[in-house]
């Protein structure tokens, strides 16, 4: 992509990331729409060998474009009728869910917890060629006075049970009533079955599996769907 091509604020922002990082851009297709990811180019020396498996606690999972955020994607990019609707994306990392479903019409948030993730999101948004969408800090501990939305979703955020009551509280600040909420997780997430079995008695909840092959392996993801029950 021509870096020149962005807008002067959004071309700062990149050029202040690329002292730090070698930068590059990934394009997401989904049904029509085509999204750019602006993204860490070399994950494997910035990760330095570190398995996201093995301590959750310290993996950076916002570098990584996660197999559970492109079928996200795919999931928000089928919803119904997106004009007129609001999104908050949770924890989005690159924010690809979000941005897809800005481009499909959504007018969305896009949240998380760092200032340099954020700046990685306004950019992609800049490169997308989008205005429809926002991003904000949003700590789970102490959650920011927003209005309620149509729609919450998140991908691969449940990897600490200390954070699922306050991610709880943030389901209930944000989702309008009559709204649902859309998760997607890799299988092996062994916190997963423990968030459904607290969120079950507030939500109505629906899943289904989806399994791709990448690099000679199977991944299942699975997408559930939260609904707040009368």
């Amino acid at each position: 992509m021509d870096i020149r091509t962005l807008p002067e604020e959004e071309r700062d922002i990149y050029n202040r990331i690329r002292a730090k990082y070698k930068l590059t851009f990934d394009k997401l297709k989904v049904q029509d729409q085509t999204i750019r990811l602006l993204k860490v180019a070399d994950i494997e020396e910035f990760l330095d060998g570190k398995d996201p498996f093995a301590n959750v606690t310290e993996f950076p999972f916002w570098v990584k474009l996660w197999e559970a955020a492109m079928i996200l994607s795919y999931v928000l990019a089928s919803l119904p009728e997106p004009k007129g609707k609001t999104l908050l994306e949770v924890g989005a990392g690159l924010g690809a869910p979000g941005i897809t479903a800005a481009a499909c019409g959504f007018d969305v948030t896009l949240s998380d917890y760092e200032e340099i993730i954020m700046d990685f999101q306004k950019v992609s948004v800049a490169a997308s060629g989008l205005s429809n969408v926002h991003c904000v800090h949003l700590d789970w501990l102490k959650p920011p006075e927003m209005e309620p939305f149509d729609v919450l979703a998140a991908a691969e955020v449940l990897f600490r049970e200390e954070f699922f009551d306050p991610l709880l509280d943030v389901f209930r600040k944000y989702l309008k009533p009559g709204g649902s909420i859309f998760l997607a997780h890799d299988a092996r997430r062994k916190c997963l079955p423990l968030f459904m079995e607290r969120a079950k008695n507030e939500y109505t909840i629906a899943g289904k599996k989806q399994t791709i092959h990448k690099d000679g392996q199977e991944i299942t993801i699975i997408v559930n769907r939260l609904q707040k029950k009368d």
